[in-house]
C-alpha cells in the first residue's frame, strides 16, 4: 500500500519555487552523504523552470556539491537539444550553464533521433548501466521531478496512450495530443521506484486536474495519468500554489502545509 502524498500549498509560484529548491538541496545532501551521488530526473515546463532558477540563484548555488549530482530527464520532446521546446534546452539555460555543470554529469534523451523508439531503448540502456540496474531490476532515482498538465498527464504519460499500460520498459516513445507530437517518457513503474517524487504545479488552469489526481476515489482512472504515480516506499510530495490547489478540500478548509 502506497503512502499518502504530502501536500504543500504555497502562496504563489515564487514561494513554490523557493520551497521546492530548499527541498531539492536537502534531498541532495542526504543522498550524497549516503552514497556519494545525487541522481535526479528533471522535468520540463514553466513551474520547474522557476525551481531551476532558484537553485542557480545566489542563495542556493553554493549549498550543494554539484559535481556529485547527476542529471537525467523524465521525458523529452522529439526535437533537437537547442530547440525552444526541448526540456534539456530549458534546463541547460536555467540550471546547467549558470551552475557550470560539467557535461559528464548530464544525461539527456536524444530527442533529435528520427526514430524515437530507438532513442527510448538507448536511454533505457543508459539508465540500467549508470544506475546499475540490469533487467528485470528497476533503477532507483533519488528524486524525480514532475509537472501536471490540464489533462492530468505527467512526464509524457498522456490519457489514452499505450505508455500508461507499460510495466516492463523504463522508457518508451509516445505521442502527445498537442504541441510537439512525438515524445520520449519514463514509464510509471520507474517513476514509482524513486526515493522521492515531487510534483510542481501552479496556476488556476491546473486546479481541476489537481483535484482529480488527488481526491477522486478511483486511483487507477486511466483518464488521469498522474494517478498512476503511487510509490510503495518512496515519498510523494506535491508542491502547489494556492490557485492550483483551489479545488482541493484541504485548501477550502484553509489547511496550508509547510512542514519538512
Amino acid at each position: 500500500m502506497s503512502a499518502a502524498p504530502e501536500i504543500r500549498i504555497m502562496t504563489d509560484r515564487q514561494e513554490l519555487a523557493e520551497e521546492a529548491a530548499e527541498l531539492f538541496v536537502w534531498l541532495g545532501e542526504q543522498a550524497t552523504t549516503a552514497s556519494g551521488r545525487f541522481r535526479v530526473a528533471l522535468s520540463g515546463g514553466t513551474t520547474p523552470k522557476g525551481l531551476y532558477a532558484a537553485l542557480a540563484g545566489p542563495d542556493l548555488c553554493t549549498k550543494l556539491a554539484w559535481p556529485h549530482v547527476d542529471f537525467y530527464f523524465s521525458d523529452e520532446r522529439c526535437v533537437p537539444p537547442d530547440h525552444p521546446d526541448s526540456n534539456f534546452g530549458m534546463a541547460n539555460e536555467t540550471l546547467f550553464r549558470p551552475l557550470k555543470i560539467q557535461p559528464e554529469h548530464v544525461f539527456r534523451m536524444a530527442g533529435e533521433d528520427n526514430r524515437p523508439e530507438r532513442a527510448a531503448l538507448q536511454y533505457e540502456e543508459l539508465l540500467r548501466k549508470a544506475l546499475q540496474a540490469p533487467a528485470p531490476a528497476w533503477p532507483s532515482f533519488d528524486l524525480v521531478l514532475l509537472g501536471l498538465g490540464e489533462d492530468g498527464h505527467t512526464a509524457s504519460l498522456f490519457p489514452g496512450t499505450q505508455a500508461l499500460d507499460e510495466r516492463e520498459r523504463l522508457v518508451v516513445a509516445t505521442t502527445a495530443p498537442q504541441g510537439v507530437k512525438n515524445r520520449l517518457t519514463f514509464t510509471a513503474p520507474v517513476i514509482n521506484n524513486a526515493r522521492a517524487i515531487v510534483f510542481l504545479v501552479s496556476g488556476s488552469s491546473k486546479a481541476t486536474a489537481v483535484r482529480l489526481a488527488l481526491e477522486v476515489p478511483n486511483q487507477s482512472d486511466p483518464r488521469i495519468p498522474a494517478r498512476l504515480i503511487r510509490p510503495e516506499t518512496g515519498r510523494l510530495i506535491w508542491f502547489l500554489d494556492r490557485t492550483a490547489a483551489s479545488e482541493l478540500t484541504i485548501a477550502k478548509q484553509g489547511v496550508v502545509s509547510h512542514e519538512e
